[in-house]
């Protein structure tokens, strides 16, 4: 059985921005900063940096909108946290956070390259400026960083977002919930469990109830493997995201290689430095092949 996900041009871009950033949920300097914001605790910043650009929105917002939580995990930091730090204290600390940390880890700066890098994946995201996704959206009002890796840091949150909310839509259409699609995630790449179920919030209840609806589906067999009906469906959902993602990619077609060659060694800086493996965004090691 063919498990595999085609390595499409949109996958690949993904590959090059996620990465880019994932540097706000794994550099210790990024949590510190939004520490230092009055955000204590991970999950604090986590939830106050990503949905900053919203504004002081709702428990139920997030939850809606991150799609991957359980409602009481989103409950316990939302919407206290604004009670702590207003959004636009939180979005000055993301910045203050990936700025330090890629000082930190003198992660590449060359600034007329990551200058470049932000004007193509900024351009890529304007072309689709208008299209109605909310995470993208919100990101895409706030104002472009001059320092080029916080330009290109920003510009990446951009295109992630977008194809994150699109993920969100191929999920739905495919009458995945939340729980179930790490589930679905994990039994194909074979990821363990707890690499994911405790940083999202879902009760070994909840996790089991999601292994018993695939089981109905045909998605997974008795002992809770994969089927290849489960793999089809990981696939699907795959190119579903992909294909939600390409026309952000077609404004700069003629650029991705330009682009991979400038990002290439930003990326296996994070690779060796900064993201653990496994984790809970299913960020994949960084394939120099």
């Amino acid at each position: 059985m063919d498990t595999a996900v085609t390595d499409s041009p949109e996958r690949h871009l993904w590959t090059l921005i996620e990465p880019v950033h994932a540097i706000t949920y794994f550099a210790p300097e990024c949590q510190q900063a939004f520490e230092d914001a009055g955000l204590p605790g991970f999950w604090r910043g986590y939830f106050g940096g990503r949905a900053a650009p919203l504004g002081a929105v709702s428990a139920g917002a997030v939850t809606a909108l991150f799609f991957g939580f359980h409602p009481s995990f989103v409950d316990r930091a939302v919407p206290d946290i604004w009670t702590r730090c207003s959004p636009a204290d939180a979005l000055a600390a993301r910045l203050d956070g990936i700025d330090r940390a890629w000082t930190a880890h003198e992660l590449p700066n060359d600034r007329a390259q990551l200058k470049r890098a932000a004007f193509i994946v900024r351009r890529a995201a304007e072309a689709v400026a208008d299209d109605r996704r909310p995470m993208f959206a919100a990101n895409l009002t706030i104002e472009m960083p001059t320092k080029p890796h916080l330009a290109l840091w920003h510009a990446a949150t951009l295109l992630r977002e977008h194809r994150g909310d699109g993920h969100l839509v191929a999920l739905t259409a495919l009458e995945i919930g939340p729980c179930d699609a790490h589930v679905v995630r994990l039994a194909h790449t074979g990821t363990p469990v707890d690499t994911v179920q405790p940083f999202r919030g879902w009760s070994d209840d909840d996790w089991i109830a999601a292994v018993g609806r695939l089981h109905e589906r045909g998605v997974l067999d008795d002992t809770g493997q994969i089927t290849e009906t489960g793999a089809a469906l990981h696939v699907a959902i795959e190119e579903s995201t992909d294909q939600l993602a390409t026309a952000p990619l077609r404004a700069i077609q003629s650029e991705l290689a330009e682009l991979a060659h400038i990002l290439t060694p930003v990326v296996r800086a994070l690779d060796s430095a900064v993201i653990p493996y496994p984790n809970p965004m299913g960020v994949e090691r960084f394939d120099t092949t």
